[in-house]
């Protein structure tokens, strides 16, 4: 599901704190109130989501088309395609054409969406339906759905992120298992690589924070960082985790050639959605990706096997190994709709109705968010898809916290990730103390 797991560039971030800051004053009170609408009276519901790939449009239709053979009363008009920018924009204005049901990629938004009622409080709802989502999802994925106490969205499908690697690659090598702990993934690494001239034939893997999934983020689960403390200010500076992620990165950006080496690498090598991905063409012998990264490759039919595994972890939390970073599509309701109890059975049905997850997860090679889908004997087997069920299932496995201003703190910490593996910055306390003052500045502004 590509959708899920598009980088968010800074600037599309920025479009959507201004959007989401305005929710604040045009949605109060609209969802305060609950909804007055019948869910048994025929209506029409407007569900806007993100997917626009042809088996991933057919795999919601298909759970469309039995919501509304269980529902004759309702019938769901349905909008492909949707980017972030156009739903902040729809919920804040509202409107006939607006939608009632919406799904987003950007779990980062959570925070924002439920602090400024941009999408309606789910517990009365849950209540009603005798639904606890601490039991129904997976509790990583119930965590990171809701905001300060309060759940305006439900977890539809997730990601996990783990290492693929080339088996053949490993072979070559002499290498027999795949890495456990960074210090044997960093002497891998070196082992796969392969210079030619002043670059490199085949790099054993791509660290830098402009290459693909390489972020702080989804680095950072495996380090445990915390990013705010329980004030809800940044603690960057102050969280050990954080310093080591950082240390270990530069010190492996540096083994390699540096970064303007690895970056003129980077710059040449093929898109991250297409065919030509570096990881495809084998010229990067390791990746860190999520679940969808395993039916890519196999589409593509590469001239290779490959294997997958949860992504290292510090020496020092080697039992913990397994873990890893999770994020997924989040589901709610509009604060503006008018339609919130019908507009509840389909969310209902889309996020806890076991055969319905369980389909979409296996059309569009997702993890399942309900812990039932989880262990439905209809879910796909395939060796290298249960390799991320299972760092989904793990107790550690982590999505960063929400925060008010959305992911905007992630961008900060990234911003200073990539000034510190370019060399521009070599006081690393003093780089993280001014990475704290911004991400609490900007949070500040954010309300």
């Amino acid at each position: 599901m590509p959708g899920t797991r598009r980088k968010t560039t800074a600037v599309a971030l920025a479009a959507a704190a201004s959007s989401i800051a305005l929710l604040a004053t045009a949605c109060t009170g609209s969802n305060d109130a609950g909804a007055t609408d019948d869910p048994k009276a025929k209506t029409t519901l407007t569900f806007w989501h993100g997917w626009s790939a042809p088996s991933e449009v057919e795999a919601i239709a298909e759970n469309i088309k039995s919501f509304e053979a269980k529902h004759p009363n309702i019938t769901v008009n349905v909008v492909k395609g949707i980017t972030d920018d156009k739903l902040n924009q729809a919920l804040r204005t509202g409107g006939s054409n607006a939608p009632d049901v919406v799904s987003s990629f950007t779990t980062d938004n959570v925070g924002r969406f439920c602090a400024s009622k941009a999408l309606a409080d789910l517990k009365p709802f849950l209540d009603a339906s005798g639904i606890d989502p601490e039991k129904t999802f997976l509790p990583q994925m119930a965590k990171y759905t809701q905001h300060d106490g309060t759940r305006c969205t439900v977890p539809l499908l997730g990601d996990a992120y783990g290492l693929y690697y080339n088996k053949d690659a490993f072979e070559e090598a002499g290498i027999t298992a795949p890495p456990k702990t960074l210090s044997e993934f960093d002497a891998v690494v070196k082992k796969l690589t392969k210079t030619k001239g002043d670059g490199f034939e085949r790099l054993g893997f791509m660290p830098l924070f402009v290459g693909y999934e390489t972020t702080v983020e989804h680095y950072g689960a495996g380090f445990g960082v915390t990013y705010l403390g329980p004030d809800g200010k940044s603690n960057t500076a102050q969280d050990p985790a954080v310093k080591a992620l950082l240390t270990w990165q530069k010190k492996l950006v540096d083994e390699l050639g540096g970064f303007q080496k690895l970056n003129k690498f980077r710059t040449a090598l093929g898109d991250e959605w297409g065919p030509k991905h570096p990881f495809h063409t084998g010229q990067v012998a390791m990746q860190l990706d999520g679940e969808w990264r395993g039916k890519m490759a196999s589409d593509a039919k590469l001239p290779f096997e490959i294997g997958a595994a949860p992504f290292p972890v510090p020496d020092a939390q080697a039992a913990d190994y397994g873990k890893g970073y999770l994020s997924g599509t989040i589901l709610g309701i509009a604060g503006t709709s008018e339609k919130k109890n019908a507009a509840w059975e389909l969310v209902k049905y889309l996020s806890t109705d076991t055969d319905a997850v369980v389909s979409f997860a296996n059309a569009i090679h997702n993890v399942p968010s309900t812990v039932e889908a989880l262990n439905s004997p209809k879910l796909s087997d395939d060796p290298l898809y249960r390799t991320f069920v299972d760092i989904a299932q793990h107790p550690k496995s982590t999505h960063a916290p929400s925060s008010v201003n959305g992911g905007a703190f992630l961008l900060t910490l990234q911003d200073s990730g990539l000034a510190h593996e370019k060399g521009a910055e070599k006081d690393l306390d003093a780089l993280l103390r001014k990475n704290d003052e911004q991400v609490d500045k900007d949070n500040e502004q954010a309300g």
